[in-house]
């Protein structure tokens, strides 16, 4: 069925992926009312419609000879040309293109029809939400079929409007009222600013490719040989040109220092937030690392700074977990927590190629495809058991109508299919041996430590990173297992108590489906997953294919060596171990109170804690920054403005008035006086005439 299908050239209309969600938003927009669910069946229908031809594109481009030769799939209309510069639009799939947009349609599928039973009483409102959601998946599908920066950059855009406009989706004044929520419009605001600096970032380093490769085509400046000439034309502005373009997934996928906004994006409804953290939005960023890997494995001095902002992210977000008590901010630290292992895996792997590259290594080259890979895998197995995590806590939240933990317990008796997925999706973001998150979370440390190992001079640089990446480990495992507990073990409290019991089916059909991803989606490590991501860096870097240049093809590992060194390598029991003892911790303290967590309480002087509660005083110093320098430069332009740009043109203008008033007073309408002006006229020109004649020497 599929070959008869996938045999009409289903990848030369692949443009309908994103075309189909966008056709949707409009249509949900001007006649959701109209519509059962407010548009929530139209929504449906898009997602459903994207993944049908995400599905059969990446089928078919599978079974292509451009896959197996590691070329994409590249088709390119003229858009724009300037000078010496042509844009074009088109779409550019390879294996990266298909796992995003597989993921990420599916997962919004999911996403969509959990939205019928979550959003019900939202009446009228359904209809901007709807189209809204549609408008991301728009966004998010765009982004990964881009055939070059520019076309990725206005869906990037895309994504951030949309991420604006749903964070504040209850504005000020939704029923639920709790801190979460009431500041919607000041946490949609501080998204899309904070954002919006990456973004800034990301342009500038656009510009720069653009002026030094001639093109923002993916197939025209991924070639090694272009590549090279550029870079060695350019060995300070290249490197310079990739950071900025990091800044900007620094900002997408909220790392340190730009992290601070993601927290608050919780004033959205839960699927909003599902949607962010899971399927869309934050792993544009991680996504743009991905497809740029070409580019930044030109500089290790780059990439040891993407692994380091990695690591940092990962341990410092996941402190900021262990003691919050709002159901969605410990999901949403998670996220950013898990976000830094993927910049980390992507960083460190890029190192590596960086190094096996400059001295023709081809064992390191094969190590940092691995941690690309491993990168890329950890991403897809977070959509799934983020996704999973955030409708379960969206499924709590509607049964509750609180999100603090500390109003709830005992819910695992009300709410069976409700804890148990949250079980599942917690085991697999905690590395429990064999569950999805185990597998590509073991690789992300192995890849973090590899560099270490191998001698490449950072070495104390990697070493810190491993670290860091086992303790974030054992953190993970503590504060998920902490918002089990809390949730759905003990004695009911005071909201759980109020409880109505298990969701619709169409909030909990969902949660089983991700369920059965989140514990299995991992064990496409066996069926060489880790080879098949590695695609589409080969499509970007054909020298990886070129065994005359460094014999890379024996080092490029398939999932079966890659899992036996796995059971072969001690820090591997040693991760399984930090795991287990962080999940028990979490079990005698929340579950069976053998210590009061109590002690550590603000009230009870506890200044670690109320560091950590105050989330380091992240928003102050954001606040002060915005007040005294954001207010500072705005003061300064409006001086500018005032001053020198509407003092010139009022200037000019009121010259112009005075010369008019001027001749005008002139205009007495009294002959004698314009006979005057005649006779003067005449006596100077006959003045100048008899100067001229005398200067000219006369006769």
């Amino acid at each position: 069925m599929l070959d008869a299908l996938t045999g009409l050239g289903v990848l030369e209309y692949v443009w309908l992926a994103p075309l189909i969600p966008l056709l949707c938003f409009v249509i949900a927009g001007f006649f959701g009312n109209r519509t059962p669910q407010g548009g929530g069946y139209i929504a449906i229908f898009g997602a459903l419609a994207a993944f049908v031809v995400a599905l059969l594109a990446s089928y078919e481009y599978v079974m292509s000879d451009a896959y197996s030769a590691g070329e994409a799939f590249v088709r390119d209309l003229e858009w724009l040309v300037f000078g010496d510069y042509a844009l074009n639009f088109g779409v550019y799939i390879d294996s990266l293109s298909c796992i995003m947009m597989l993921f990420a349609s599916f997962i919004s599928l999911l996403i969509f029809i959990y939205s019928v039973g979550y959003m019900d009483g939202e009446g009228k409102k359904k209809r901007r939400y709807y189209a809204e959601v549609s408008l991301f998946l728009t966004g998010m599908l765009g982004l990964v079929v881009s055939s070059n920066y520019l076309q990725m950059f206005i869906f990037w855009e895309i994504m951030g409007l949309c991420s604006y406009l749903l964070i504040g989706f209850w504005g000020f004044d939704h029923p639920e009222g709790d801190e979460a929520t009431e500041n919607a419009a000041s946490a949609a605001k501080k998204a899309f600013l904070v954002t919006r600096l990456g973004d800034v970032c990301l342009l500038a380093g656009l510009f720069i490719l653009l002026h030094m490769f001639g093109t923002l085509d993916y197939e025209g400046m991924f070639m090694q040989a272009k590549i090279d000439a550029v870079v060695a034309a350019n060995p300070v502005k290249f490197p310079v040109a990739m950071a900025l373009v990091f800044g900007g997934a620094i900002g997408k996928s909220a790392q340190f220092p730009l992290h601070d906004w993601l927290p608050d994006a919780m004033a959205g409804p839960t699927t909003v937030s599902a949607l962010i953290h899971a399927a869309t939005m934050v792993k544009g960023g991680v996504f743009l690392v991905a497809r740029s890997f070409p580019l930044f494995v030109q500089s290790a001095d780059v990439m040891l700074f993407v692994a380091i902002i990695g690591g940092v992210t990962a341990v410092f977000t996941a402190t900021m977990a262990l003691n919050n008590m709002n159901i969605k901010r410990v999901l949403a630290y998670s996220t950013l927590s898990q976000l830094g292992y993927m910049v980390l895996s992507l960083g460190a792997g890029g190192y590596l190629v960086a190094m096996g590259m400059e001295t023709g290594n081809a064992e390191l080259i094969g190590l940092g495809v691995l941690g690309y890979s491993a990168g890329v895998f950890h991403m897809v197995n977070h959509a799934f058991f983020k996704a999973l995590l955030f409708l379960g806590s969206g499924s709590v939240i509607h049964s509750t109508g609180t999100e603090d933990m500390r109003l709830m317990g005992g819910l695992g008796k009300k709410m069976k299919i409700t804890s148990i997925t949250m079980l599942l999706g917690s085991l697999s973001i905690a590395g429990f041996p064999f569950f999805s998150g185990f597998w590509s979370k073991d690789l992300v440390l192995e890849t973090a430590l590899a560099p270490a190992s191998h001698g490449l001079g950072a070495e104390h640089w990697f070493t810190l990173l491993f670290a860091l990446g086992m303790i974030t480990a054992f953190m993970t495992a503590f504060y998920m297992f902490r918002m089990w507990f809390l949730t759905f073990a003990g004695k009911p409290r005071e909201r759980a108590v109020l409880s109505h019991g298990e969701s619709p089916k169409s909030m909990t059909m969902p949660l089983v489906i991700l369920s059965i991803f989140a514990v299995g989606s991992g064990l496409a490590i066996f069926a060489n997953f880790l080879c098949h991501a590695a695609q589409s860096l080969e499509v970007g870097m054909r020298w990886i294919m070129d065994a005359g240049r460094v014999g890379i093809n024996e080092h490029v590992y398939d999932g079966i060596a890659v899992v036996k060194h796995m059971f072969g390598n001690v820090w591997t029991y040693v991760a399984i171990a930090l795991t287990l003892v962080g999940m028990a911790i979490a079990h005698a303290v929340y579950a069976k109170r053998k210590f009061e967590p109590e002690a550590f309480r603000i009230e009870n002087k506890g200044r670690l804690y109320k560091l950590v509660a105050n989330r380091y005083y992240a928003p102050e110093i954001y606040n002060q920054i915005s007040w005294k320098l954001g207010a500072g430069v705005a003061k300064a332009v409006d001086l500018t403005d005032r001053k020198v740009v509407d003092g010139a043109v009022n200037g000019i203008a009121n010259a112009i008035i005075g010369a008019g008033d001027a001749v005008s007073m002139s205009q007495t309408g009294y002959v004698r006086n314009y006979a005057g002006v005649v006779v003067l006229g005449v006596v100077v020109l006959a003045v100048v005439f008899v100067l001229a004649f005398a200067l000219t020497g006369g006769i």
